[in-house]
């Protein structure tokens, strides 16, 4: 038989249960504003592109994300209340985990962002969000209305940003760090929504693995030629091109599997390279008739002086005979390695006084 202080017991667990338990926010919950190519189901999202973000906003003081990651482990930002300077950064791999990336906070209103720092080589499966407590989901509503997407490759997507100084430069998940990348810090200068499309490796004519761009840049998974993206989504008033640096590498290296599978035994002429380039740019050109597109290389040895490359990208260009296509070449940082973070700040600050001295948007 139970009695009236069992009864009365009960009752007070299943108030407090209903006042300070768990709900969990589905990943294709309307008031999660995702940034980047991203493949929403019911039950997951899936993160492929360094740059690639959710953001929610919630009323409340705690908070935990759930995700996972295959093929090689990754990093994230949780950025609260768009403060910068003091981001949490966590780790995923392939195991599930529910990662507490906000607690303790005031009781009021916030926002969430969880960003993805690393390569497109890691595949981040993003479950959705737990709150804790009295914690409340609220809408929450973009208001960024400029839209600036960059096509790159390591220097884009942050490979070596955070390597320590004094450190080898060996490419791994944790000295990336997208979010310190020129074309990061360029989108927010704006306030604009980015979109990265950029994979450490990956040239136009030729790449260390199999893919090239021009392969790659309509697709949601870029090892997945299938997995088409759909242009209609994302419309940018700006369009950055910064490709070449691994082309320039392996052109001259006839005994890589790759130069073989792309060129057989000869290098490829000028021409090839010129005509190569324009095709990737009027294959942009035709997706986004109105966006103000930029040409740009560097700032690795491919901006070297005497090197032939801006050269090849200026002819491409000038054969294109569009207004509204731009070059902008950043100077070689005279070091080796990729560019760290004060060396993307000086692209970033050379490609903003570009844009505001040439595009209107």
């Amino acid at each position: 038989m139970i009695n009236s202080r069992t009864v009365q017991t009960l009752a007070l667990f299943l108030l407090f249960s209903h006042s300070y338990g768990q709900q969990f926010i589905k990943p294709d919950n309307v008031n999660i504003n995702y940034t980047g190519r991203v493949d929403v189901t019911a039950d997951s999202t899936m993160f492929y592109w360094p740059g690639t973000t959710a953001e929610i906003t919630f009323k409340g003081s705690s908070i935990s994300v759930k995700m996972k990651s295959t093929k090689e482990k990754a990093y994230f930002y949780a950025i609260i209340d768009k403060d910068d300077k003091k981001p949490l950064k966590f780790e995923t791999d392939n195991t599930l985990r529910t990662i507490n990336v906000a607690k303790d906070l005031d009781s009021g209103t916030h926002t969430l962002e969880i960003y993805k720092l690393t390569n497109s080589t890691s595949v981040n499966v993003f479950y959705g969000f737990e709150l804790y407590g009295k914690t409340k989901l609220l809408k929450n509503t973009d208001n960024r209305t400029r839209k600036i997407e960059f096509y790159g490759n390591s220097i884009t997507a942050g490979h070596g940003v955070d390597v320590p100084e004094g450190g080898k430069d060996i490419g791994v998940p944790e000295h990336f760090n997208n979010y310190y990348t020129y074309a990061a810090i360029t989108a927010r200068h704006y306030n604009a929504k980015p979109s990265i499309i950029a994979r450490s490796g990956i040239g136009i004519i030729v790449s260390w693995f199999p893919e090239i761009m021009p392969e790659t840049y309509d697709c949601i998974d870029p090892l997945d030629p299938s997995s088409k993206w759909d242009f209609k989504k994302y419309t940018p008033d700006v369009v950055v091109i910064n490709l070449f640096q691994n082309d320039s590498w392996i052109v001259n290296r006839p005994e890589h599997e790759q130069f073989k599978r792309r060129f057989g035994t000869e290098k490829p002429s000028e021409s090839f390279i010129i005509q190569s380039y324009a095709d990737f740019v009027s294959s942009i050109r035709n997706k986004y008739p109105s966006a103000s597109i930029i040409c740009a290389l560097g700032n690795m040895d491919a901006t070297r002086s005497g090197s032939e490359w801006p050269g090849y990208i200026q002819k491409a260009v000038d054969g294109l005979n569009d207004k509204k296509i731009y070059t902008v070449f950043f100077p070689f940082k005279e070091r080796e390695n990729h560019p760290n973070r004060k060396e993307q700040e000086a692209m970033s600050k050379q490609l903003i006084e570009f844009i505001d001295h040439n595009i209107k948007w």
